[in-house]
Order: structure tokens, then sequence, then C-alpha cells
């Protein structure tokens, strides 16, 4: 097709495009001269299609796998926005941090599970995005002498606790895509693999900053005014909860229910809302949206190579000789692999891969723990903690790499274990 000239030595050699997705990928990650992680994902779909690597028709038809995605994020954006503008989060953290009473444990508790309940009911992108600075404004509130373990529960539940509804992060969507679970099967399969990372997750993490909890927190905390803006937030986001579990109950996809919800909820609220229309759509991180069409470019360049149907005949060939030794080598391959390329292009390729190979439900599983768990290692690891990395500079606060691979080391792997095992007890 036309475009640029391809050298000869290029044209058909499944390496030029590998090269390519992985210094796109990479570009995502380490964001080189500072400029947004969109960038480097849709400039490399872009030079594959120019040098004629993959047609633009093949390029327009991978980026359209992700409407279902799209639909969701955009809703689930205008919610956790909603939620931000109109002072929900800050209510919340303040009213954990009143809870807590002065004991510094007890608000590591508290901000724990507003943090589940969050990634819960609205991604675990919200929960690094929105709760993260109500999180640190409270903490200095409360004048806690060490921010960083309230912090990071931000970064560590918004993973942790993301598989525990279909809605809880849009890596679940596209391991899954069109195949997703129906609510009752999800639940029963995912139940105890998700009360065993969030409990890990705490218990580690706890014992981690036990010596920064050890002092008391101011108690005298100003409860902030949650107005008719925030209030009717509030009930638009129980009820889009309300909407999706029925939507996964019924099997249906959840991209159009989500987008709909946050569309209902936006035009109920900004009546009441200070903000206005402008200011609640000019917030909003519209970059990951082209991100993730960027990402589902570069993986199906990725499948035309055959990369796919070779790890999926390698997988289906390990499953075939032992489904147990299938879920577990893949669930901890995997999520390791996560924090080499970050989670949403593994997951993208790793859902093609289960799904070409037709592996038992509980291998699938495992897969989807890895791409959601396994970030926690590391701050490359996932979108959502890249995003927490971002909201924690705005505040002031700098968490380097080392400082997170340390943490991460001693959180993830326990955790890892026994989802994987929670989802092995349903699954063999």
């Amino acid at each position: 097709m036309g475009g640029l000239a391809v050298p000869a030595w290029a044209i058909g050699l499944p390496w030029t495009t590998w090269a390519i997705a992985a210094a796109a990928t990479a570009g995502v990650i380490v964001r080189p001269f500072f400029w947004p992680e969109f960038i480097w994902a849709v400039a490399g779909s872009a030079l594959l299609v120019a040098l004629g690597l993959l047609p633009l028709a093949d390029a327009l038809a991978g980026a359209a796998k992700g409407t279902d995605v799209y639909l969701f994020l955009i809703g689930m954006m205008l919610l956790a926005e909603l939620a931000r503008q109109e002072g929900l989060f800050d209510w919340l953290a303040a009213q954990a941090a009143r809870h807590a009473r002065g004991s510094a444990t007890r608000l590591f508790s508290l901000v724990f599970a507003v943090g589940t309940v969050v990634t819960v009911f609205l991604s675990n992108d919200a929960t690094a995005v929105v709760l993260t600075p109500a999180v640190a404004a409270v903490v200095r509130t409360a004048k806690a002498k060490e921010p960083l373990p309230y912090l990071f529960i931000c970064a560590l539940i918004a993973n942790a606790a993301s598989f525990v509804l279909p809605i809880s992060n849009p890596a679940n969507l596209v391991i899954y895509g069109s195949h997703m679970p129906p609510l009752l099967r999800w639940l029963p399969s995912f139940a105890l693999p998700s009360v065993l990372s969030i409990a890990a997750t705490w218990l580690v993490l706890r014992w981690t900053q036990r010596a920064h909890l050890r002092s008391a927190v101011c108690s005298d905390i100003e409860l902030p005014r949650l107005g008719t803006g925030g209030k009717l937030t509030a009930c638009g986001i129980t009820a889009t909860a309300a909407v999706l579990l029925g939507a996964s109950a019924l099997d249906i996809p959840l991209g159009l229910p989500t987008f709909s919800a946050g569309v209902v909820t936006a035009v109920l609220v900004l009546p009441w809302s200070a903000g206005g229309p402008l200011a609640l759509v000019k917030d909003i991180s519209w970059g990951v949206l082209p991100l993730v069409a960027g990402l589902f470019v570069l993986v199906e360049a990725l499948e035309k190579t055959g990369v796919t149907r070779d790890l999926a005949t390698l997988l289906a060939d390990l499953a075939q000789r032992s489904a147990t030794e299938a879920a577990w080598v893949s669930g901890v391959v995997l999520a390791v692999g996560c924090n080499l390329v970050n989670n949403l292009p593994a997951g993208l390729v790793a859902g093609r891969v289960v799904e070409l190979a037709k592996v038992p439900e509980h291998v699938r599983a495992a897969v989807l723990i890895a791409v959601d768990l396994g970030p926690n290692l590391s701050v490359t690891g996932s979108l959502a903690t890249i995003l927490w990395l971002t909201a924690l500079r705005r505040e002031g606060v700098r968490v380097g790499a080392w400082s997170f691979l340390k943490l991460g080391a001693l959180v993830m792997p326990p955790a890892l274990v026994l989802a994987l095992a929670g989802a092995f007890a349903f699954g063999g």
C-alpha cells in the first residue's frame, strides 16, 4: 500500500513490527521529553501504517475493537471528575479522618476501606487519579508525620481490588472482550481471589508501614460541606453501580451502560454545579482514549506477525498437559511481565492469546488476576500507578521507582499467590 518506502530487508520481517511496538510501549512507560503517554502509542501505530507494515484498514479495525472500552472509560471519567469537582472524594476522605479519632492505624484502615470501595465501583483509575489528592489533603489536615503510608494505599488497592467486579478495571474488559462472563458467574470466580488479594495487601502494607503509624494524628478535622451537586453525584454513582451490576448479570457489554450513566449523571448534576460543563470536560484526562486506541492498534500489528498465535499454541499445549501448571505459569510470568511492558498492552495480548488457546476458565482467571494485580510490583506496571505518580507530583510528593519496587516486592507476591490459589480452588 502507499506510504513511506520500506527497506527491502524490513519487508515481511516480524521483528520490525516488534521493534516499533516495543519502542512505542517503552515511550508510554518512560515518557521521554515528558510527552504524554498517548503520543508514543499513536506515533508507533502511525509508523506501522506509514511503513506499510499494517494496512490502514486493519489498523482501523484494531482500534474499533476497543469501542466498548472507550465508552466505559468515558463514562467512568465523567463520574470520577464529577465526584472530584463536587467534592465527594474530599468529603469521604474527611469522614475517614474524623472517624479515625486521632489513631493513625485507624485512619490507615479507613483510607484503605474507602480506596477499596472507590476501586470496586468506580475503577482503579478513579482511585489513582481522584482519591489520591483527597487523601493527600486529609493527611495534611490530620498532621500525619509521614503521608506515604496513606498515599501508597491509593496505588496498591487500585490494583489489588480491581477484579472484584468487571467494572473495577478497564483491563477486565480487555481480557474477556465480548465474552465477559455474567455477573452471577463472575462473582463466584473472583470473590475468593479478591478477598485474599485485598486482605494480603492490607496485612503486608500495614506491617511494612507500622513504624510510621505509631504517632497520633489530629482528630479535629473540618468536614467539607457536601452540596446538592455532590449528593446527586453520589446518587448517580450508586445508580451506575446498580445498572452495571444488572448489565453484567444479563451479559450485556458494559461500555454503553457506563457511558449512558455518566452522561445522565452529568446532566442532572451540572445545573447545581459551580464548575459548569466546560470545567468538567476540560479536566478529564482525554489522552487515555488515544492511548488505549494506539495500544489496540499495536496489538493488532503484533497479531499479524503471528506472535499471539504462537503464544496461544504454547499455552494450549501447556493447559492440555496440566491446567493447574498452565494457570500458575501464565499467572506468575504475566504478573512479572506487566511490569516490563505495562499491563494494558500485556493485557491486550494476553486476552487474545487466551481466546485463541481456548483454555479452561480458571486459567483465564489466572491471566486476569496477573494483569490486574501484577502491576503492584513497580511504578511502570499499570496506567493507574503512572497516573498515581502524576497526582503525587502535583501534591509535591515524590516516590522513586526503587522505593516503590522495594515495597512492591513485599506486597505483590503474597497477594498474587493467594489470589491465584483462590482462583484455582474455584476452577480446579
